[in-house]
């Protein structure tokens, strides 16, 4: 998959801002697609001159004026190709802090620190990702329960990607909790 393709479907949510897109990136397409917003502004130029997306100026006072991208008829079209172009890459997971973990039997104390500091930070970015998606999944339900959700939504390809992202989200927690806890028992035990 492309970026081009995460951004169109970052568009389906309507109307958007580079700005608008970078942050629903950073909030909601981030469980599944990572950029930063300088890739997402140069898509979005490629994307206007290939005729994806359309661009109107938003005058503003006191701020600047702002464009504002929406899918073209070609890139909706564009969206209903990829769904059926070719199948998905399976997940590939590249991952240097397990890499660090597999290595960590042959590190000193030193090595061990900083290994465990780095799983310390995964948590914490896991943890804060993890409640911003409840944050996101709570505003998507509306109040509702997810059977009057499921029952009354116009779109559910958000809420299934951000089930996706919970369960990748709590997964980490979970191994990284597990992990500090049998480096502490080990370091009990020497």
């Amino acid at each position: 998959m492309a970026l081009r393709d995460a951004v169109m479907a970052a568009l389906l949510e309507g109307e958007a801002s580079g700005y608008d897109l970078a942050k629903a990136f950073e909030a909601s397409v981030a469980n599944f697609w990572m950029a930063t917003p300088q890739q997402i502004y140069r898509e979005l130029e490629r994307m206007e001159s290939d005729g994806l997306v359309a661009a109107r100026l938003v005058e503003q006072e006191r701020r600047p004026n702002k464009r504002l991208f929406s899918l073209t008829p070609a890139g909706l079209a564009a969206v209903r190709d990829h769904l059926t172009a070719r199948p998905s890459k399976p997940l590939a997971l590249r991952d240097e802090l397990l890499v660090k973990v597999q290595c960590l039997d042959v590190g000193d104390a030193q090595a061990l620190d900083a290994v465990r500091a780095e799983i310390e930070e995964r948590l914490a970015r896991s943890a804060a990702r993890l409640a911003r998606y409840e944050r996101l999944r709570e505003r998507l339900l509306d109040g509702r329960t997810e059977d009057e959700f499921w029952a009354g939504a116009e779109r559910v390809g958000p809420y299934l990607t951000l089930q996706a992202g919970l369960a990748l989200e709590r997964a980490n927690v979970s191994w990284a909790e597990a992990a500090l806890a049998r480096l502490k028992q080990r370091a009990g035990n020497r």
